[in-house]
């Protein structure tokens, strides 16, 4: 028989794993069920592949001017097993050519900002929450000259430092899913570092994590990172040293 936990009314304010009961010496079956299901959707979503003509479609609807490219990992299999792979642009695929980025920065010089978006360890955040984001944060942007969006496939973070520099812009933004939990397999996270350039470490970006339903919302995380890229440009740094003080929003 289940005997339920005395904390359960604590699961009304949390996705976390708690107050799970027991039946006997062992968790309910329904919570054991339960678990098994998480814990597959967390790893399925390591492995969804980005959908790179919806997600450009989506985002060119919102006004941008979209590039793709690949990192130097070759696959899946090889970006998981070669994290650096991920952090830098593919020398020589002439489908996605870094050369590109070149092209765009000379044709508009002088980007206050590039939005980077890249599958990270789940695509999955990225196919339902990076245009949302987008189409919530850029009305704000009134006086920032926003570079082409660049998506990425087989994307760590650290690769927004080098189309960041290629781009020529003075801040870079990327919006990356994050690894998957059991509660959240489709997590965004957004990274932030001013004046881009290949070598910056993780000391010098600002990160906002957990957009998703259940987590943080896009009109909160549009209102921190507003905050931040304003402070950035102001102060001309980011990282460490550039403390999120936006406050409570008023509305979501």
């Amino acid at each position: 028989m289940r005997v339920e936990d005395k904390w359960a009314h604590l699961r009304d304010w949390t996705s976390a794993r708690i107050a799970l009961g027991h039946a006997g010496n062992a968790l309910p079956t329904s919570e054991i069920l339960n678990f098994r299901l998480q814990h597959a959707q967390a790893r399925d979503a390591v492995h969804v592949p980005l959908d790179v003509p919806t997600v450009s479609r989506e985002l060119q609807a919102l006004g941008f001017d979209v590039v793709g490219v690949h990192s130097a990992a070759p696959d899946r299999a090889t970006y998981l097993r070669r994290p650096d792979l991920g952090r830098q642009l593919h020398p020589n695929r002439d489908l996605f050519h870094p050369s590109r980025l070149r092209e765009e920065a000379i044709a508009q010089a002088g980007f206050d900002v590039a939005f980077v978006v890249a599958d990270g360890l789940s695509a999955l955040a990225i196919h339902r929450h990076a245009a949302p984001f987008l189409a919530t944060l850029t009305p704000e942007l009134h006086d920032w000259r926003i570079a082409p969006l660049v998506i990425v496939e087989q994307g760590r973070v650290a690769i927004g430092d080098e189309i960041g520099a290629r781009l020529g812009a003075r801040l870079v933004v990327i919006l990356i899913g994050e690894r998957p939990g059991l509660s959240s397999p489709d997590s965004l996270g957004l990274y932030m570092t001013w004046d881009p350039r290949p070598g910056r470490t993780d000391a010098e970006r600002n990160c906002i994590s957990n957009i998703r339903d259940g987590g943080l919302s896009y009109a909160a995380a549009a209102h921190k990172l507003l905050f931040l890229m304003n402070e950035a440009r102001s102060r001309k740094l980011s990282g460490v040293n550039l403390k999120e003080a936006a406050g409570q929003i008023l509305s979501s």
